[in-house]
């Protein structure tokens, strides 16, 4: 049975471009059916560090909590998810060979944040605070209106684990997610496209988002996805990292596709409630 139901409308009389109405269903993680589609986001997600972190382990990890984490289908419950958002506790699941290599993975990389690493450090080398790893990705063509309801399921599902038991009450959250890097040329050449597209002045603003402005960064580095920039705001700590595999060829002026790197979100779970209203406003379904 679906948790939620919700739909997104993408018809538009006044467009010339013909779009259909699709249904999201939201589900537990279902053990029987969801492996496969789950571990090809978790590569999406990790990207050409994914063979890093054991994600068999991890697949098999995140499975094994069913009541905790959402799944978004199309396609009824036997479907492969599009989306998914859950969190493991790491103190919890410590000696998993997933969790050993990501802790690893965290340390190494937040060694150009000296207090970040340190934070890091500390919560991982005590057991009175645990830390949990928030798990969300989602096909590319997925709109960002889904993550709300998800994030808002967890919350409720987290305050009621921690009724139950101890096994999901966390001091802190970690959230990986990815951005990509644009060259000053690289931008330059996507704005002018953009202006050059034909627009349709009657098509009608189905919703109106207060979501961040994103003026070019010093740096270049953008979030892959939109909500990630309230998730950092959220944060106490934040980096953009390289990945440590390197890409399969060299980048150079003509290569094709985006110059994808990670990143982590580090913030007290204490901010979860705040994050999941200011999202569930900004991408509200009008």
């Amino acid at each position: 049975m679906a948790k939620r139901k919700t739909g997104q409308d993408e018809s538009d009389s006044d467009s010339d471009v013909s779009m259909i109405d699709v249904d999201f269903d939201f589900f537990n993680p279902n053990p029987n059916v969801d492996y496969q589609a789950i571990k090809r986001l978790l590569v999406q997600l990790f990207q050409r560090d994914a063979d890093l972190f054991h994600l068999h382990e991890l697949t098999e990890l995140i499975l094994s909590q069913p009541t905790i984490g959402t799944t978004v289908k199309t396609d009824g419950q036997e479907s492969d998810p599009y989306a998914l958002l859950t969190v493991i506790n790491m103190h919890a699941h410590q000696d998993n060979p997933s969790i050993k290599a990501l802790v690893a993975y965290f340390l190494q990389k937040s060694l150009q944040n000296s207090a970040l690493h340190t934070i890091l450090q500390n919560l991982f080398s005590q057991t009175e605070h645990h830390v949990g790893l928030v798990v969300c990705e989602r096909l590319i063509n997925m709109p960002v209106q889904v993550i709300p309801p998800m994030y808002r399921m967890l919350k409720d599902e987290l305050k009621g684990e921690v009724t139950a038991n101890q096994a999901f009450k966390f001091s802190h959250l970690i959230v990986i997610s990815r951005t990509y890097h644009l060259s000053m040329e690289e931008e330059t050449y996507l704005t002018n496209i953009k202006s050059k597209s034909p627009t349709n002045k009657k098509k009608k603003t189905k919703a109106v988002t207060t979501a961040p402005t994103m003026s070019r960064p010093v740096d270049g580095v953008y979030s892959f996805h939109p909500e990630d920039e309230f998730i950092k705001q959220a944060s106490s700590h934040a980096i953009d990292y390289a990945f440590t595999a390197a890409p399969a060829e060299p980048r150079d002026s003509e290569s094709f596709g985006l110059d994808t790197r990670g990143r982590l979100m580090l913030f007290p779970f204490e901010q979860l409630d705040t994050l999941v209203q200011t999202m569930s406003e900004a991408y509200a379904v009008g």
